[in-house]
């Protein structure tokens, strides 16, 4: 049976979280994604003509959703990719162009290109938008901003969008510092923390609750609700969520790793485990662990320090467990490699690094860089992020669907 709740305020349907009769046959052992919940989205998609917004993480069982919906008969018109692209063969932050997917025959149009939302042309032969898509949780993950700019899309141009919805692996952590609106950038855009405790179900609520469309549009938005499912749950994607998210490791991990993208250090790019590496030429003789990172197309493809040896620390073997207990983001080894480093001055320096962010971007405040430069301890610099980080809590009860 579909339940549905509607919110016709300013004569829009806000919100529309659909459950299934089919829960009734699901195991109760085991979490059950929006998309494999067929049963709850396949005949409300029948006579209409569909987009998807998605990647290789779009799955049903071990088959693609488009694929999945087009035997079921579904009239997918067109796909949408975002960054890394429909398939996921893309390298980070690479441009992706539009092209013609060899599988299916479906157009992409890219959203990781020439344009970051559909456009009217884009939505004009289009009655809903479906949009499933693997995040991790984190402020940085582009996944969050192309959601808004495709809810976007559909206010403007009255499309109705289905979100299937998934777990966040990181949906235990709600840390960090809440984004300095005036270094709003293509890393952060919205007012949370690094680690945002949310599904892309419950932050399509949190788009719309807090008026963060244009001009606080309103969209016709359906969401297929996780089954058995709660934010402390572990999750573990069964398709890597990006190129460089290739293991659990380095999904629990990103939250934390993915500062170093705003240091000289490198943190496992142009290797085959980023994000769980960390290290640069200039500690030899401080490390014994090392790695030279390689080009490696659709992962990286000019690392920095490409074909040197990094000398650093593995974190690999990292007690998750441990980590997750904390619920808090790890500091400690931002702070001891900035310590250990020879050339202090040139830790943050971008014109060095050549990596994706400048840290006051990644970590959301102008503050931080020089927190860790002064030796700032880790409890005054985590009070800082208050009262902010509290509130932000706060809101989020609002629009959370799990527990």
């Amino acid at each position: 049976m579909l339940t549905a709740i509607k919110n016709y305020q300013l004569f829009f349907l806000i919100c529309l979280t659909i459950q299934s009769s089919f829960g009734q046959q699901l195991n109760s052992g085991r979490i059950y994604t929006g998309a494999e919940q067929v049963d709850a989205y396949v005949d409300y998609l029948r006579g209409k003509k569909v987009a998807v917004v998605g990647n290789q993480s779009s799955v049903v069982g071990n088959q693609h959703l488009v694929d999945t919906l087009l035997a079921l008969g579904i009239q997918i018109e067109k796909v949408f990719g975002p960054e890394h692209g429909f398939r996921g063969n893309a390298s980070n932050g690479e441009h992706v162009s539009d092209e013609m997917d060899l599988a299916t025959g479906l157009p992409i149009i890219s959203l990781y290109g020439s344009k970051k939302k559909p456009s009217e042309e884009d939505l004009f032969d289009i009655d809903i938008v479906l949009f499933d898509l693997q995040d991790v949780g984190c402020r940085f993950f582009t996944h969050i901003n192309l959601l808004r700019d495709v809810m976007e899309a559909c206010a403007e141009f009255d499309r109705e969008i289905m979100i299937l919805d998934r777990p966040n692996p990181n949906g235990y952590l709600v840390d960090g510092p809440v984004l300095d609106m005036t270094l709003k950038s293509g890393i952060g855009q919205f007012p949370i923390p690094i680690a945002h405790g949310l599904t892309l179900g419950e932050f399509a609520k949190m788009v719309i609750g807090e008026n963060w469309m244009k001009n606080s549009q309103r969209c016709r938005l359906t969401i297929i609700s996780l089954k058995n499912y709660s934010h402390d749950m572990e999750y573990i994607p069964a398709i890597s969520p990006s190129p460089n998210l290739n293991t659990s490791t380095s999904i629990y991990l990103y939250p934390s790793t993915c500062l170093f993208e705003g240091t000289i250090l490198n943190h496992g790019r142009g290797t085959h485990f980023p994000f769980t590496v960390l290290g640069s030429p200039k500690f030899k003789g401080t490390f014994d662990f090392n790695f030279v990172p390689q080009s490696i197309p659709g992962m990286s493809s000019t690392p920095l320090f490409m074909d040197e040896t990094c000398y650093g620390i593995d974190l690999r073997n990292t007690d998750i467990k441990k980590l997750k207990e904390t619920k808090k983001l790890n500091l400690e080894w931002l702070i001891n490699l900035y310590n250990q480093y020879p050339e202090k001055e040139k830790f943050f320096d971008q014109s060095f690094s050549r990596q994706i962010g400048n840290i006051d971007y990644l970590a959301g405040t102008k503050e931080f860089k020089q927190q860790i430069i002064d030796a700032v301890s880790i409890e005054e610099i985590r009070a800082s992020w208050e009262p902010e980080l509290s509130d932000y809590k706060k809101i989020r009860e609002k629009y959370l669907l799990y527990p």
